[in-house]
């Protein structure tokens, strides 16, 4: 069964390779603003959409509509804070084959694999990357669009989302504040105070938009856990995956082979090999997707500086671990990456 795309676009043509999302999203938007007597019609107006387009599932629009559709709605609804609205009513129904496949997975860990890899089957405009190291785990968001004055809208449903489909998926409640900090890469909104309770560790002007965690939460079972359900949903993502590009899940796999469990970083001859195909093959097909292999374990290198950090590893450790010669070299790539210090960092993780 093919899926059928159907463009929506805004007033202003987009290539072919836009980025898009389900309007499902719009729908989604609809049934939260008529909270503040805000009609479908009002919302609508001048999107290109009406209430037809939204009942098919398989309509799509670009980002930047969406984004304004968002704009909008805060506007009329005269609440800034509507991301931490629209993360609380998140359920995994919206993401289609994806939600149907992440909802019957045997695992947090299974369903955020699910995720990962069949993300841009729901949209390209955001990538999910999974992080491990010792105790803790953390969850990025990885923007891959302009998504306009609506970013913080679409970043922070996003994240609280997440928690929202976690509480449903596993019928208990999250790890408790004490272990769980969220970190945004945009400054700190004016309304955060009035929603301070929903994230009493979150920080902003950070590297990172990611949700760092217990490791051990990976492991809670899903209620609604189901094999066959899973593998008939898989299969649906894996045929919906090619037809968007068969190499969609190149980075990922790359980026899964990068780090060696045993610490260290594989070299680009090794992880070619454990992909099964030459370094030369692997560095073009990165190249068409303007990335490099060097480039891919600096990002890996960052990232993982910034979740050892959080430990209890001092960071000359921390630079041995990320295999820099001296403490010295690895406290002015961490300069360079992010405009301080692993020590002030540091301190500011914790007050966090």
């Amino acid at each position: 069964m093919a899926l059928i795309e159907e463009s929506v676009r805004g007033p202003s043509l987009r290539s072919a390779a836009a980025h898009t999302v389900p309007v499902t999203l719009v729908a989604q938007l609809v049934e939260l603003v008529a909270r503040w007597h805000v009609t479908p019609t009002d919302l609508l107006s001048g999107s290109g959409l009406n209430a037809d387009s939204l009942e098919s599932p398989l309509v799509r629009l670009d980002v930047e509509v969406m984004s304004s559709l968002l704009e909008r709605a805060r506007q009329l609804t005269g609440e800034p804070g509507l991301g931490y609205y629209l993360g609380l009513q998140k359920r995994v129904s919206v993401y289609g084959y994806l939600g149907f496949a992440a909802g019957s997975a045997a695992s947090i860990r299974q369903a955020l694999e699910i995720a990962i890899r069949f993300a841009p089957t729901f949209s390209t405009a955001i990538g999910v990357e999974l992080r491990e190291e010792g105790g803790a785990a953390s969850l990025c968001l990885v923007e891959h669009a302009d998504l306009g004055a609506a970013r913080d809208i679409v970043l922070i449903s996003l994240i609280f989302g997440l928690e929202t489909m976690g509480r449903a998926l596993t019928g208990s409640e999250p790890t408790g504040p004490a272990n769980l900090a969220t970190d945004f890469a945009f400054p700190e909104p004016s309304y955060q105070p009035r929603f301070a309770h929903f994230a009493p560790r979150a920080r902003f002007g950070q590297p990172f938009n990611r949700v760092v965690f217990e490791r051990a939460s990976l492991e809670r079972p899903i209620v609604t856990a189901d094999r066959t359900a899973l593998l008939l949903a898989r299969s649906l993502c894996e045929r919906a995956l090619d037809e968007i590009d068969p190499d969609a899940g190149l980075v990922d796999r790359v980026r899964g082979e990068v780090w060696s469990d045993e610490g260290g970083f594989r070299s680009l001859q090794r992880v070619a090999e454990r992909l099964g195909m030459s370094p030369r093959t692997l560095k073009r097909r990165l190249a068409t997707r303007d990335l490099s292999f060097s480039g891919l374990v600096e990002r890996e290198r960052r990232e993982r500086a910034l979740m050892l950090l959080r430990s209890q590893m001092s960071i000359d450790q921390v630079a041995e671990r990320l295999e820099y010669s001296t403490a010295s070299t690895f406290v002015r790539a961490f300069h360079r990456w992010t405009g301080t210090t692993p020590a002030v960092y540091r301190r500011s993780s914790r007050r966090g």
